[in-house]
């Protein structure tokens, strides 16, 4: 079951009333909007997003089984959030909130190849119904050049170019479909004393391979330009990024927007999650809040 993160830290800065408008831009797991919606009650409104339409489904079936009603749910990218707004008569809302870490759902049950601890198809598509480029048409297909500025630019990896070295000699061999096998080959790319650190050696090209194949970094300035015309007066934005290159363009959208006077940066530095969520929740570990409200 996907956890929602720093769920604490977002009400807090939302501090959602009864009859109030949210918009979570990004449901995952449902676990922050559904708290939202309490809070805001029967006469409060939340619309939860996604692009990823399986998690839209689940999302459904457990606010069935919860009695929940105030959720509005929209399979759609948060690029799209004015126009989802503006179809259901929506003027301003009092918050946004963007979590940009991919869901557990994407690990454990979507079997597209997100994570390297199971064998599944090189695929990483948030939306298969409607993007074609899979990490596998990525990975047999991109000039090593590509591929090493793109582990380098996405994953900030340091042996990119080896990797990238690797992978162009291994698919020439053969083509390379599957999760295993591509972490194979980055184990095998690196230096052998490199290979036990902190996280797997595989970790920052299978992040890379995610960005790349859904166009993450282009569509967050987007989505969070966009979010912030819809806020009403007083009305908060909130993002929680999961790795610095997310939370660098959050940083310098919110600085942009506080210099501009449109928005008011509430959190000065990103907000972290405290060691005993940490400790229940691994995955908050990387987990960074900053927010702003509308001047």
């Amino acid at each position: 079951m996907h956890e929602p993160v720093l769920l604490k830290e977002v009400l807090d800065i939302f501090n959602p009333r009864p009859g109030q408008t949210y918009i979570d831009a990004t449901i995952n797991g449902g676990g922050h909007a559904r708290a939202i919606a309490e809070r805001v009650g029967k006469n409060g409104r939340v619309i939860g997003m996604d692009w990823d339409c399986d998690i839209i489904s689940e999302a459904r079936k457990r606010n069935a089984e919860r009695g929940i009603k105030n959720i509005d749910l929209v399979c759609e990218t948060y690029r799209k959030i004015q126009d989802v707004a503006r179809e259901r008569g929506i003027t301003d809302v009092d918050g946004v909130l963007f979590d940009l870490g991919f869901s557990s759902y994407h690990t454990d049950q979507s079997g597209r190849g997100f994570a390297f601890s199971k064998d599944e198809p090189l695929d990483m598509r948030y939306h298969p119904e409607r993007d074609r480029k899979t990490a596998a048409d990525i990975i047999n297909t991109y000039p090593e050049k590509e591929l090493s500025d793109m582990f380098m630019r996405y994953g900030e990896e340091r042996f990119a170019r080896r990797i990238a070295r690797r992978i162009a000699e291994e698919r020439r061999k053969k083509r390379i479909v599957s999760t295993k096998h591509l972490a194979d080959i980055v184990w095998h790319g690196i230096p052998p004393p490199a290979r036990n650190g902190r996280i797997h050696p595989a970790t920052r090209v299978f992040q890379a391979l995610r960005i790349a194949v859904n166009d993450e970094l282009a569509s967050v300035p987007l989505g969070l330009t966009a979010a912030a015309s819809l806020l009403a007066p007083g009305g908060t934005i909130a993002v929680i990024a999961f790795h610095s290159l997310e939370d660098r363009i959050v940083k310098d959208f919110m600085k942009q927007q506080h210099t501009s006077g449109i928005l008011r940066i509430l959190t000065p530095k990103p907000v972290r999650p405290q060691p005993e969520e940490i400790h229940h929740n691994p995955r908050a570990r990387s987990a960074m809040l900053r927010a702003a409200t509308k001047n």
